[in-house]
């Protein structure tokens, strides 16, 4: 265990814990065999999982003094079916094959039906129970975070947060979708989503979250620390996403090698790529983009023009000057040195992970 690790394995284990026994309670409604499948795809998804959402929420907490509260880590707990079904339906959107290792959610039930010789369209019936799936997930995710015991002041405080948080994260995976159609790769369209999605989503409301159930209040500090340190260190957590969804190692990622190209995400990488090509190269880009049926050979074309253009490297000096801004940041907050600590790992850990 690195030392950037250490501050995810202390809150991995009472993550993993409060999901267990939340599904344990769902457990007697998946009585019937006929539905049990959907809470069978509901624990083979949660069994994996960086937990980095949940992570920042429960330092953001320790930030602003809050002790070890066992109804903190089941309030942190419920970001992570929040996450899994925002993937889920991610996979829908994008008709991913691959997650985490293993074939997507729509793709399981899509292979069900096959296998069951049903009746109708197997695609969309997978698509169909993806859907339903990943709204069941959505569902619990707001029931866990509701039932977590947590106090009814400090509740009520962090409300308009997780109000805030569930209404953007809608609006990133719009962005998403809607850069791709419009074919649009500018710097600041690629910022625009990398902020929305996971700027906001991954990291800077799941601290706030942390820190106003503790503190019951935003003082202008944790505005502060959740802009100059959260924002930060979310779009560099986003940067990285991008570069791994297309040099990853899909034994690490637990995806195909250059699926965001396949898919046509129109990420920071792409847009610096396009900037600095030449005629030959940005024509490369442009026929080759969003091609789903992209071979090993094209994935590697692509991946030579984005370093080529000089793009590759000046996203990994995006990443760093996003980090040291953060970090700059979190020296200046008026926090307890083991939370200060604990962030900082976890800043490191989000911004230079390999899967």
């Amino acid at each position: 265990m690195t030392a950037s690790d250490a501050p995810l394995d202390l809150v991995r284990s009472q993550v993993d814990r409060a999901i267990r026994e939340f599904l344990d309670r769902q457990r007697p409604i998946f009585a019937d065999p006929h539905v049990a499948v959907l809470l069978a795809a509901a624990e083979d998804f949660l069994a994996g999982g960086k937990r980095l959402r949940p992570a920042f929420c429960h330092w953001g907490w320790r930030a602003a003094g809050g002790g070890d509260e066992p109804a903190l880590h089941t309030a942190a707990a419920s970001l992570e079916l929040l996450q899994a079904s925002a993937l889920i339906h991610d996979d829908v959107m994008d008709a991913s094959d691959v997650r985490r290792g293993m074939p997507s959610a729509h793709r399981r039930f899509e292979r069900m039906h096959l296998e069951s010789g049903w009746h109708g369209s197997a695609k969309q019936f997978g698509e169909g129970t993806a859907v339903l799936l990943g709204n069941l997930l959505l569902v619990w995710s707001g029931e866990m975070w509701r039932t977590s015991g947590l106090a009814p002041e400090a509740m009520a405080a962090a409300q308009p947060v997780h109000d805030d948080m569930l209404t953007e994260l809608m609006c990133g995976q719009y962005l998403d979708l809607l850069e791709q159609a419009r074919g649009d790769s500018t710097f600041d369209s690629a910022l625009r989503v990398a902020l929305f999605k996971s700027g906001k989503y991954s990291v800077e409301r799941p601290l706030r979250l942390g820190l106003v159930l503790a503190a019951r209040a935003q003082p202008a500090w944790i505005d502060r620390l959740c802009v100059q340190y959260g924002q930060q260190v979310g779009i560099a957590f986003q940067l990285r996403d991008d570069i791994l969804g297309v040099f990853g190692d899909p034994a690490e990622t637990g995806k195909p090698a250059g699926d965001d190209l396949r898919e046509g995400k129109r990420t920071m990488l792409i847009a610096r790529t396009l900037a600095a090509a030449s005629p030959s190269q940005a024509e490369a880009v442009r026929d080759l983009l969003g091609d789903p049926a992209l071979d090993a050979e094209g994935v590697q074309r692509l991946r030579t023009v984005i370093e080529e253009t000089g793009a590759l490297t000046a996203c990994e000096d995006m990443i760093k000057r996003y980090l040291d801004d953060a970090l700059h940041a979190l020296e200046q907050a008026p926090i307890e040195q083991s939370a200060r600590t604990a962030l900082a790992a976890l800043a490191v850990a989000a911004t230079t992970r390999r899967t």
